[in-house]
């Protein structure tokens, strides 16, 4: 199949790249330009794709078996795309977000469960009813935490940072809120199990690790992966209500039961995910993690510092 994908240079796209490229596909990437494309020889369409008159100039005229769009985030970003490209595909892949379930005392989230109108992902609801509104053949896969080697955002890294230099960790509540990560190479494979499935059409589908965990196993699992010895651990838990942060981020995962069942995925894609936890996290922290001397750098612990002064 000749696949575009959005983005395809950070993170979830360069996993995706790669595992399209192996099983055979041609991949053209629509992004801006400023990283290299993962596997080298791919054409590479450079522009905004905010800006929709450009965005339809530089593919005017381009032809997709499918497309797989990583990085819109509002209706907006996904609405000139899906429309030049009506018709003409076999497959939209969208990638959404867990956060869009509304906070719940039933768990886990599945598909089908209420909406938050007022979640900030609420681009990527109003974009999946779009996409089915105009009767385009779409997917839509839905992670909840991503992690893995590459993760540009400080969730794993967050936890490593305290672990390896013996720093308390503060954790908010009692430490016994559920969540799940999935690593993003298993989300890469389900996203590629998409393509030819016609089951998957008109689906939304939930992507994560097959198991939960509280933030406080979290920290222990984190440890491990590091070498170190979960007991040796330090934390701290502390009221975040007592305290205000402003802007500024104190712990890298949302204070509550966070959590999805992914047995639709796995029936319907014929996929499992390859990493457990405690493995998926080996490869961050010696692929990425100390691979990128991040144990060595300066690191900013003002917040900690409050927290623990308090607690």
């Amino acid at each position: 199949m000749r696949i575009l994908v959005m983005g395809g240079t950070r993170f979830i796209g360069i996993y995706l790249t790669k595992q399209l490229v192996e099983a055979g596909h041609e991949v053209v990437l629509f992004n801006r330009g400023n990283n290299p494309a993962p596997v080298k020889g791919l054409k590479q369409i450079h522009g905004d794709r905010t800006d929709a008159e450009q965005l339809r100039e530089k593919l005017d005229g381009e032809s997709f078996d499918a497309i797989f769009d990583n990085n819109g985030r509002k209706l907006g970003d996904t609405q000139p795309l899906a429309d030049l490209f009506k018709d003409k595909i076999q497959h939209f892949v969208y990638v959404s977000s867990a956060g869009v379930y509304l906070k719940s005392d039933r768990m886990p989230h599945i598909e089908g469960d209420e909406i938050d109108p007022q979640s900030r992902h609420r681009g990527k609801f109003e974009t999946e009813a779009y996409l089915a509104e105009r009767g385009i053949p779409f997917t839509s896969i839905r992670p909840t935490y991503i992690y893995g080697p590459l993760n540009y955002n400080p969730l794993e890294a967050w936890f490593f940072d305290r672990i390896v230099r013996d720093r308390s960790i503060p954790i908010p509540g009692r430490g016994m809120q559920i969540t799940q990560l999935g690593h993003c190479a298993d989300l890469a494979e389900a996203m590629v199990a998409v393509l030819g499935n016609d089951t998957a059409i008109g689906q939304i589908y939930n992507v994560s690790g097959e198991r939960y965990i509280t933030f406080d196993g979290l920290a222990k699992a984190c440890a491990i992966a590091a070498g170190k010895s979960p007991e040796t651990l330090k934390l701290v838990h502390y009221d975040p209500k007592q305290f205000d942060f402003g802007k500024r981020k104190a712990f890298p995962l949302r204070s509550q039961h966070f959590f999805c069942d992914i047995h639709k995925a796995q029936r319907d894609l014929n996929w499992q995910p390859k990493f457990d936890l405690v493995s998926g996290l080996k490869d961050s922290f010696q692929n990425d993690y100390l691979a990128n001397g991040c144990d060595r750098a300066d690191v900013d612990f003002s917040t900690d510092d409050e927290i623990l002064a308090a607690v």
